[in-house]
């Protein structure tokens, strides 16, 4: 199976990279950077996006489109909103909702929801995530927002949760799941928490390199299940 991996920034990315070992190639094309790996049955073609919903929208087609994949996987660091998102948390997205998209003044059809939607909940596929929960022990579901902010105020992050009933938040899982749906691709999505709920941008920054370590070690035992 053809699986597309996609990793917001250069130190989640390199995680994987030192899991992975040599690639089988690497390729740039179009201003992106694509390395090839084989792993148990797989190729897996790992690129780094880009921080944020357009560059991780453009990534997921650019995979679809250029190499065929038959999955994504997308993993990195997110923030926590409750006291149980403690830092370097591991966990699967069950669903995501587009917080800050907002088309309802000129559809009607009520903030954060896309109209070819039935809720404001995109999910990704449930088969590859039953996978993850019953690879990694402990791994728990959860409710992503995701938008294009980097969101450290804790008021906001309790916001979230209390508007959306969201466990994380991040910039880049709308983009996926919306690309990757339009095209019939499944998606599974690993993140671990960078900053807790009263953490910030120094508080990611600190546990970045663990949290994406974290994600490579549960895709790992995912993907050789």
């Amino acid at each position: 199976m053809k699986i597309g991996m996609i990793v917001a920034m250069e130190r989640e990315i390199e995680s994987a990279i030192s899991a992975f070992g040599s690639p089988l190639r690497t390729e740039s094309v179009c201003g992106m950077n694509i390395s090839v790996y084989k792993i148990a049955d797989s190729e897996i073609y790992l690129t780094r996006s880009g921080a944020g919903e357009i560059y991780a929208a453009g990534a997921a087609q650019f995979l679809i489109t250029r190499f065929g994949v038959e999955m994504i996987v997308n993993y990195g660091i997110v923030g926590g909103l409750t006291d149980e998102m403690t830092v370097c948390r591991t966990v699967a997205v069950d669903k995501v909702v587009h917080y800050d998209f907002d088309t309802s003044p000129v559809d009607g059809c009520g903030p954060a929801r896309y109209i070819n939607y039935p809720s404001i909940y995109l999910e990704t596929d449930k088969t590859l995530l039953n996978r993850a929960l019953a690879a990694v022990p402990g791994l728990k579901k959860v409710i992503c927002a995701s938008g294009d902010k980097f969101v450290a105020d804790p008021d906001k992050k309790r916001e979230l949760h209390e508007k959306y009933g969201a466990d994380i938040c991040e910039m880049e899982a709308a983009g996926i799941l919306l690309t990757a749906d339009r095209a019939g691709v499944p998606v599974l999505m690993i993140k671990s928490v960078s900053d807790s709920l009263f953490g910030g941008a120094s508080e990611a920054e600190k546990n970045v390199a663990e949290a994406a370590s974290e994600c490579v070690r549960a895709l790992m035992a995912v993907l050789e299940a």
